[in-house]
C-alpha cells in the first residue's frame, strides 16, 4: 500500500466531523490526565493567576495544566461569558498575543455558541476600529492594559456599542480613560462562570452549535488591499484538521523510526493565533491530537524556550527560519576554524541529502559533520525536532535544504486564510524540497493557464494559477459579495483545458464527503497563486498573480524565487526585487552588517560606522555585488538584477513593511524607498 493510500485509508479518533468545542471536549475525556498546555512565568500579570484559578509559573520555567484542568478552565469561562450575555449571536473579538489563554478563551467563547473574530496585536488604532466594527464585535478579550486602553480610546467612534470588554492579564482600569463599567478581568469572566456552571445546560449550549455554523471571522492580512472577514465554519476548520492529522499523524503505515504527530507529540506556539496557520496547525490539530502546546514568550526568546519547552514539533513562517539559521551561522563564526568546519558540513550534509546513493565515503563524512556540528545545532533548540512545519509564505528551497542536512526536515506547506488553511503539505515519508507538497486529502485542485506567459512553457508539469475545492474552503466573505463572486469560479465556467489533480468531491472518503449530485455543481475557489503541478503530483509554488513583475518588454518574472534565493545568504538580509513596468529588474537590497563587519575586520577593511554610510561604501557594494551575480547565474537573463540598491532600515513589521505573519507589503516598500527606485530607474 502506498502512503497516499495509507493516507486515504487512516481512521483515528482525531479524524472526525464535528464542532470545535466537541473536538477539544472528546480530547479532554480521552487524555484528562495528559500535559494540555505550559506556560511561562515572569512574562504577564494574569488574571487567572491572581484570581487562584491557575499556579503562578517560575520566572523563566514553564507550569503545566493537563487537559482535564483546562477543561474545567474553558468551561467556567464558557459559563461566565454566557453570564455577560454571549451568545450565538455575540462575535468575540481576541486581541491579544499568543498565549495560554488565548486558547482557553477560543474555546470558551465557541462552547458558549460565540462566533471568534481575530485582531492582530500590532494592530493600529484604524486598523483595531475596523477589525471591531466590521464584525460588529461586542465583546472585546483584551490582553493588557495598554490594549485596553487602545480600546477604550476606539470605542466611542465604532458605530455599535460594546457589551464587555475582557482583559487577560490583571488590569485596574479604573484609572484609564473611558467608562471601565464593563470591564472584567479573565479571572472574574471565570468566577462567574464557575458559580453560574451546570453541566446539563452546558452540553445543551454544545449541542446548539453545528458543524456547518459560522466559527470564526478571520481577516486578510491586507497585503492586497483592504483586509476581508473570511467567514470559516466548524467544519471547515475541523475537515482541515483531519486531513493535515491524516497526513502527519503517527501512522501504523509508517517505519518506526518516521516522524508524526500523536499524543506524544509537543509543539511550542508563538505565531499569532489570529493568524489561520497557527490557529488550525498549532492550535486546533495539536489538541485534537492530544498533544502538548507550550507558549513562547515572543519569536525573540526563541532559542530559549526550545531549550526548555524541547518541542518534537513547531510551525512556523519562513523568515523565522531565516532568522534562527542566521543565529546558527553567526554562532559557529566566532572563530574562523569553526566557520570553516560549519561550512564544510553544510556543504557535506547538503551532497548527502541530495544524493540518491550516498556511498561509504559520503555517509562517513556525514556521520562526522553529524558530530562536530549539526548534533550541537539540534541540541541547541532542545535535541527533540522531529520536523517543522512552514507555511505562510514561499520558503528558500536552498534554506530547506539545509536544515534537511542538519537533520531538521522542513515540511512546506501552503493555503490561505479563504482554505482554514492547508491546501497543500510536504508528507514527512517523502518531503521534496522545493515543492508544497501534495494536495491533502479529499481537495481537488486545477491549474488556469491563462495567466502566465511562454517564459514558464519549458517547465515540467503544468504551470498555471492555483484554483480549488474541498471541505476546508471558506463559503465566502463578510458583508462582501462582491469580493466573494470574484473569488470563485462555477464548476461549468473552469476552463475546458485547466489541468485538475487531487480527490474529486464524488470520490472524498472523509466526513467532509457529499454526495455526487451536490459535488458535480460545487465551485473552484481561485487562490490567486501561480504555481507548477508537477509529473509526480508534488505542487511547486512560482508567485502571487498580483505580485507578477510584467516587464516593459513584455516578460512575465516571478520576483519569489529571485529573493528566495538570497534567504540563506550571510550577507543578505532582505531582498525585494521590483521592475514592474520597467525595462529591467532591479532590487533593494538589506545587507547583513553583523556579516559584513566581521567580513571587513578579516579583509582589513575600515568600514564607516554608520550605517547609511556602510550602505553608501563603494567596496560594501562592491562585495554584495558578487553576491548579486551568483544568483543572476542561475536565472534567464531577463530575470537578471541589472540594478540594485542597499538599505539600512530592515523590513519589519513595527515599520509596516511586512505582515503580522512576515509577508512583504510590497506596496509600502515602494512608497517608503520611492528616492532610491527612482535612482535606479532614472533614465529608464
Amino acid at each position: 500500500m502506498s502512503w497516499q493510500e495509507a493516507e486515504r485509508a487512516f481512521t483515528d479518533d482525531a479524524v472526525a466531523r464535528e464542532t470545535l468545542p466537541e473536538l477539544f471536549e472528546r480530547t479532554a475525556e480521552r487524555h484528562a490526565d495528559r500535559i494540555a498546555q505550559r506556560y511561562k512565568g515572569g512574562i504577564y500579570d494574569r488574571s487567572l493567576v491572581a484570581e487562584g484559578v491557575v499556579e503562578p509559573a517560575p520566572a523563566g520555567g514553564y507550569t503545566d495544566l493537563t487537559y482535564a484542568e483546562m477543561r474545567g478552565i474553558v468551561r467556567n469561562l464558557a459559563a461566565g461569558f454566557r453570564e455577560l450575555g454571549v451568545d450565538g449571536d455575540t462575535r468575540v473579538a481576541m486581541y491579544s498575543q499568543t498565549r495560554m489563554e488565548w486558547a482557553q478563551t477560543d474555546f470558551a467563547a465557541l462552547s458558549a455558541g460565540a462566533v471568534v473574530t481575530t485582531v492582530y496585536a500590532s494592530s493600529s488604532p484604524s486598523q483595531l476600529r475596523y477589525l471591531l466594527e466590521d464584525p460588529e464585535a461586542t465583546v472585546v478579550v483584551a490582553e493588557n492594559r495598554e490594549m485596553l486602553a487602545d480600546v477604550l480610546a476606539v470605542r466611542g467612534d465604532l458605530e455599535h456599542d460594546l457589551d464587555a470588554i475582557v482583559t487577560v492579564d490583571d488590569v485596574d482600569a479604573e484609572d484609564l480613560d473611558g467608562d471601565a463599567d464593563d470591564v472584567y478581568g479573565l479571572g472574574d469572566v471565570h468566577a462567574l462562570g464557575e458559580d453560574a456552571f451546570d453541566e446539563a445546560t452546558y452540553e445543551g449550549w454544545l449541542d446548539g452549535v453545528g458543524v456547518d455554523d459560522l466559527a470564526s471571522l478571520i481577516y486578510t492580512s491586507g497585503t492586497t488591499g483592504k483586509p476581508k472577514g473570511v467567514r470559516l465554519t466548524h467544519a471547515n476548520f475541523r475537515d482541515n484538521v483531519s486531513q493535515c492529522y491524516r497526513r502527519f499523524a503517527d501512522r501504523p503505515d509508517r517505519d518506526s523510526d518516521a516522524p508524526g504527530i500523536s499524543a506524544e507529540s509537543t509543539t511550542l506556539s508563538f505565531l499569532p493565533l489570529a493568524h489561520v496557520f497557527e490557529r488550525m496547525a498549532g492550535h486546533y490539530m495539536m489538541f485534537a491530537a492530544g498533544a502538548t502546546v507550550a507558549y513562547a514568550e515572543s519569536p525573540d526568546t526563541l532559542r530559549e524556550d526550545f531549550g526548555l519547552v524541547r518541542p518534537t514539533t513547531t510551525t512556523s513562517v519562513p523568515r523565522v527560519y531565516e532568522k534562527l539559521y542566521d543565529a546558527i551561522r553567526e554562532q559557529a563564526s566566532e572563530s574562523s576554524v569553526k566557520e570553516r568546519i560549519f561550512e564544510w558540513a553544510v556543504d557535506v550534509g547538503r551532497a548527502h541529502h541530495e544524493a540518491d546513493d550516498p556511498g561509504a565515503l559520503l555517509d562517513a563524512k556525514r556521520a562526522v559533520a553529524d558530530r562536530l556540528v549539526f548534533s550541537s545545532v539540534r541540541e541547541a533548540i532542545g535535541g527533540n525536532i522531529d520536523f517543522f512545519i512552514s507555511g505562510g509564505g514561499s520558503l528558500s528551497a536552498e534554506l530547506c535544504a539545509l536544515y534537511h542536512a542538519m537533520d531538521l526536515p522542513i515540511l512546506e506547506g501552503y493555503g490561505l486564510t479563504e482554505t482554514s488553511p492547508v491546501i497543500c503539505v510536504n508528507p514527512p515519508e517523502r518531503p521534496q524540497v522545493g515543492t508544497i507538497g501534495p494536495p491533502v486529502v479529499d481537495t481537488e485542485i486545477a491549474i488556469d493557464d491563462g495567466v502566465v506567459g511562454e517564459e514558464v512553457a519549458d517547465l515540467a508539469g503544468d504551470v498555471g494559477e492555483l484554483l480549488v475545492r474541498g471541505p476546508q474552503v471558506t463559503e465566502g466573505y463578510w458583508n462582501r459579495p462582491d469580493a466573494t463572486a470574484d473569488a470563485f469560479v462555477d464548476a461549468d465556467d473552469l476552463p475546458e483545458d485547466a489541468v485538475t489533480a487531487g480527490t474529486p468531491p464524488d470520490e472524498r472518503v472523509g466526513e467532509g464527503a457529499t454526495d455526487a449530485a451536490a459535488a458535480a455543481g460545487e465551485p473552484w475557489f481561485r487562490t490567486g497563486d501561480i504555481v507548477q503541478l508537477r509529473p509526480d503530483g508534488y505542487v511547486a509554488f512560482r508567485e502571487r498573480a498580483k505580485q507578477l513583475l510584467v516587464l516593459s518588454t513584455g516578460k512575465n518574472v516571478a520576483p519569489g524565487p529571485i529573493e528566495d534565493r538570497f534567504a540563506a545568504n550571510e550577507f543578505v538580509e532582505q531582498c525585494v526585487v521590483l521592475g514592474d513596468g520597467r525595462k529591467f529588474v532591479s532590487a533593494l537590497i538589506v545587507p547583513n552588517f553583523e556579516q559584513l563587519t566581521a567580513w571587513a575586520e578579516a579583509d582589513g577593511v575600515d568600514l564607516p560606522e554608520e550605517r547609511a554610510a556602510v550602505c553608501r561604501d563603494d567596496r560594501v557594494r562592491d562585495r554584495i555585488q558578487e553576491e548579486v551575480d551568483q544568483v543572476n547565474e542561475e536565472f534567464e537573463v531577463y530575470e537578471r538584477i541589472k540594478q540594485f540598491r542597499l538599505v539600512e532600515e530592515e523590513f519589519t513589521e513595527a515599520n509596516d513593511l511586512l505582515t503580522p505573519t512576515m509577508k512583504k507589503k510590497r506596496r509600502n516598500i515602494l512608497d517608503r524607498f520611492a528616492d532610491e527606485v527612482e535612482v535606479i530607474y532614472e533614465g529608464d
